[in-house]
């Protein structure tokens, strides 16, 4: 029995002095593992460029060459003080081809005449203020001409139907733009009223002629009255010189449409102004034997406006 103890005791113990140890092994197969770790590569220049995702500006946004242009960075074709009279020629060949269009909303623009003349019997006041709305705020009226000389530069017969409802094509923005102008001539209203307050002490009841308004002893009024409707007169013409049109045609907001314009009138004075003015003359000799001129006049120079529109975008719709 002793014997048996003894030999068991003697093969138990070998086995434990030949048996491997597992720190051992484990460290020996880590310090193998740190002999035989291959070095990390350097990408090739080339490819990090190419794998790198694109920078942001300090804003958070992706950087200028992922921009895409906006309508305001449309570049505006140049204009020459020759522009404005093809333009008339332009509007001259629209009306001629389409007379009956033309013709009804001259009698449109007759019946804003006769409009003016009440309101200057009525409240002198809002006179000169609502004859300059009512030159500016004629491109509302343009729209039907617009569209009828977009039919005929597109080869299209114009309709009256297509000419009558030609705002449908953008209803809010030119809802919103004519918001804006309502309130601008509000402001030139109550403007050219503190002229009169200011001027003869309260508004005056007005039972008198043109001409005695023009009298030299009202020459202070006159310069202020002026001066005013100059400022309000300019800023309107300068956001809605080609903003119907643009809007119809292109579908942009109100606010695009109206900075748009407005960088044209800014980076194109000269001519722009000159072109304003020759509107003006035009409207005025139009109105004076009884506003019957601007049954011609008018539409023509509502299709003339769509040709300067037109060049105006030229480089955008690659057209020489």
């Amino acid at each position: 029995m002793g014997s048996v103890a003894r030999l068991s005791h003697h093969v138990v113990s070998r086995r434990r002095r030949h048996r491997p140890r597992p720190a051992f092994r484990r460290s020996r197969l880590w310090s193998e593992a740190q002999h035989h770790v291959p070095h990390p590569k350097v990408p090739e220049p080339q490819a990090v460029a190419a794998t790198a995702e694109p920078a942001l500006d300090p804003l958070g946004g992706l950087q200028a060459h992922t921009h895409e242009p906006s309508a305001l960075d449309w570049p505006l074709a140049p204009v020459r003080f020759a522009d404005p009279f093809r333009w008339l020629a332009a509007g001259w060949r629209d009306f001629t081809r389409a007379p009956l269009i033309g013709l009804f909303y001259g009698v449109c623009f007759v019946a804003m005449g006769w409009f003016l003349v009440a309101t200057f019997r009525a409240a002198p006041e809002y006179t000169l203020a609502l004859s300059a709305g009512f030159l500016l705020l004629g491109p509302f009226l343009c729209l039907g001409m617009y569209q009828a000389s977009r039919d005929l530069g597109e080869g299209r017969r114009p309709g009256f139907w297509r000419s009558l409802t030609a705002w449908r094509s953008a209803t809010g923005q030119i809802g919103i733009f004519a918001g804006v102008l309502l309130v601008l001539e509000m402001l030139w209203g109550r403007a050219a009223m503190i002229v009169f307050a200011i001027s003869f002490d309260g508004i005056p009841q007005w039972d008198g002629t043109v001409a005695d308004l023009l009298h030299g002893d009202n020459l202070t009024f006159l310069i202020a009255y002026s001066a005013v409707g100059a400022i309000f007169a300019g800023l309107i013409y300068a956001v809605s010189v080609i903003s119907m049109p643009l809007m119809m045609d292109r579908s942009v907001d109100a606010v695009t449409a109206g900075l748009t314009s407005m960088r044209l009138v800014l980076s194109q004075t000269p001519v722009m102004v000159f072109w304003g003015m020759l509107i003006t003359v035009l409207i005025t000799l139009a109105m004076a034997p009884g506003f019957l001129g601007l049954l011609v006049v008018g539409p023509v120079l509502g299709h003339a406006s769509w040709h300067a529109y037109k060049q105006v975008m030229s480089l955008v719709d690659g057209t020489p």
